[in-house]
């Protein structure tokens, strides 16, 4: 199986969106669905991290690159990089302001993230772990508190 893939894409919103789109398409090819805890969070920050590289680290002419790979840690590295590397990473310093936030989203989603300067341009990565959350199930007594338990649906109900 393949590990890694890495791609180019203009650094325009549909080359956002198109990063999207993959890491969805590549999480689910790893085993992970469309529709799984992992991929909705991979993708949340993809398109964070992409949606920084086309508006802030957009240099005219230049592709920025999306790289996954599956780490034998149990996490997926999600890594885009850019040409731009005069322009340092930032939070939202302004309340009302209407942008700024996505890096906040970043190091709330991913278990870890940082940013590695290259010779040309810069790189974003996160981590992100492949193992679901486990939910809490309900406390033994739950059912008991509220009363009658409902009969199974593939139980019959007892004949009186």
């Amino acid at each position: 199986m393949n590990t890694e893939i890495s791609t180019r894409l203009s650094a325009t919103p549909r080359g956002a969106r198109l990063a999207r789109r993959l890491t969805a398409h590549q999480l689910d090819t790893w085993g992970h669905p469309y529709d799984s805890e992992v991929s909705h969070t991979a993708q949340q920050v993809v398109a964070e991290l992409a949606a920084n590289a086309v508006t802030h680290g957009r240099v005219p002419g230049r592709d920025f690159e999306l790289r996954l790979r599956l780490t034998p840690e149990d996490t997926v590295r999600v890594e885009v990089s850019d040409a731009r590397h005069d322009r340092r990473l930032r939070y939202v310093t302004d309340p009302d302001a209407d942008n700024g936030r996505g890096l906040i989203l970043v190091s709330l989603l991913a278990q870890a993230w940082g940013v590695t300067e290259r010779s040309v341009g810069k790189t974003v990565w996160a981590e992100i772990p492949l193992k679901e959350p486990q939910s809490a199930p309900p406390p033994a007594n739950a059912r008991a508190s509220a009363g009658t338990s409902p009969p199974c649906p593939r139980t019959p109900a007892p004949a009186d």
